[in-house]
């Protein structure tokens, strides 16, 4: 906490995640019917601090920051009129969110202070690591010391146990590892970086590998794939409508529905696919139940013939399902809206990067690796929700596409004309600072 409120920006965001890998949920109290976790104090100190050192100012919200809003003031109002039960849970999913978000939306910087915070992560995944391998090993998490979940024996997966780290499901711990994955790959085609990209790589592998979990080893593949497309990254338009052809294709060839895909995937992958896929046909033919409002989770008791002790419930491992069951189809479309906002705030940042600097690499490798991460992320949800501290790493992923994206579509373009030696060779030398001012260099 001190670290958030005192130290310059960049620090502090590695102060808000070393909270999330060191300190886990187990450490609670409740208050009201509000459990408060150290992360809650962590999202609460760095909201106050950006508000009171002017770091982010809610006049100048982007169409990213608007769609996050709707979709959590919305999905909260919806469910608040039609359920007496659990009131207090839905309004700490959508405080957690505005307070996360916002915090990082002040927090983060420039490009170069967000390469400096992946460069500094790896002082905190080393070790982080190492706990998660020896948990793996051993069998025994070491931070149950601090409220962490046992999982020993009882979580284990062809012959190998399912780390949990500080998190509290496996899934999540890996997802962790996972959405950090294309980031780093970004950094390796950084000649600089290159070496500590390495580094981050396989801790990320590691992280995902601990867990032992099916979602995990998708969303790592995922990140590899996508980077894949690098050499296409100007024709997307093509490749999209590629994948939309694919999936209609499967459609009309497959016996069962689409979304039985998930299935056959975790054949290869491992985890229970099985579930994630009936889980959506379930839902689909239950619509008229959910498609206005949403629904009691209890109420879904009887979609599975197992349910949760903990809700009454089915086990609900689809973010969009679980939007639709709290507020309806609305809330999904609004999850969508953003998920789209997000993705053309990126793809208008790299056409501004590639038509307005001189050179774009940079710039261009860490973009294309944020528009990974979040396709990370949607694979990540056809299979979980982040109920546990992740919740805040996707908040501060969504937060840097939000600012960078922003940054470069506002950025201001100098023209510098090759005769004028000291400022050509300021470009070339790279003395002007590069993500914070396009230039373009003319005869």
């Amino acid at each position: 906490m001190l670290v958030v409120l005192f130290c310059p920006r960049k620090w502090a965001v590695l102060g808000m995640i070393a909270g999330v890998m060191f300190l886990t949920q187990g450490q609670q109290f409740e208050v009201a019917g509000f459990n408060l976790f150290p992360q809650r104090f962590l999202e609460l100190m760095a909201f106050a601090r950006v508000m009171i050192r002017r770091e982010f100012s809610f006049r100048r919200l982007n169409k990213i920051d608007s769609a996050l809003l709707c979709l959590y003031v919305y999905s909260t109002v919806v469910y608040l009129l039609r359920s007496s039960e659990g009131q207090a849970y839905q309004i700490g999913i959508a405080v957690d969110a505005f307070l996360s978000y916002f915090a990082f939306r002040g927090l983060l910087g420039n490009m170069e202070d967000f390469r400096w915070f992946l460069s500094a992560l790896l002082i905190l995944l080393v070790p982080y690591t190492i706990l998660v391998l020896v948990e793996s090993m051993t069998k025994h998490n070491p931070f149950v010391l601090l409220g962490g979940v046992e999982g020993g024996a009882k979580w284990m997966r062809n012959g190998r146990p399912r780390c949990f780290g500080s998190f509290r499901q496996p899934d999540t711990q890996g997802m962790f590892g996972a959405t950090f994955l294309p980031l780093y790959v970004a950094l390796a085609f950084l000649p600089l970086e290159r070496k500590r990209a390495f580094i981050g790589i396989g801790l990320c592998i590691a992280i995902a590998w601990a867990a032992n979990s099916g979602g995990a080893a998708s969303a790592a593949g995922a990140a590899l794939a996508c980077w894949a497309f690098w050499p296409v990254r100007t024709q997307m338009r093509k490749v999209r409508w590629a994948i939309v052809g694919a999936i209609v294709g499967l459609a009309l060839t497959m016996k069962a529905p689409i979304w039985y895909i998930l299935a056959r995937i975790a054949a290869f992958t491992g985890g229970d696919g099985w579930h994630r896929s009936f889980l959506m046909d379930v839902s689909y033919r239950h619509l008229d139940l959910w498609w206005l409002a949403g629904m009691p989770i209890k109420e879904t008791a009887d979609w599975f013939p197992y349910s949760l002790n903990t809700t009454g419930g089915a086990d609900i491992t689809n973010q969009f399902v679980a939007f639709g069951l709290i507020a309806g189809i609305a809330a999904i479309v609004l999850f969508i809206v953003l998920l789209t906002r997000s993705f053309s705030g990126l793809g208008k940042a790299l056409v501004v990067v590639r038509s307005s600097f001189q050179s774009t690499r940079e710039a261009e490798f860490l973009l294309w690796g944020f528009g990974v991460m979040l396709t990370v992320h949607i694979i990540n949800w056809f299979g979980i929700t982040y109920f546990d501290q992740m919740y805040m790493v996707w908040f501060m992923q969504l937060a840097a596409i939000s600012a960078f994206s922003e940054k470069y579509l506002t950025i201001e373009v100098v023209e510098v004309n090759k005769s004028d030696e000291s400022k050509y060779n300021a470009v070339q030398t790279g003395q002007i600072p590069f993500g914070e001012r396009g230039v373009n260099v003319v005869d």
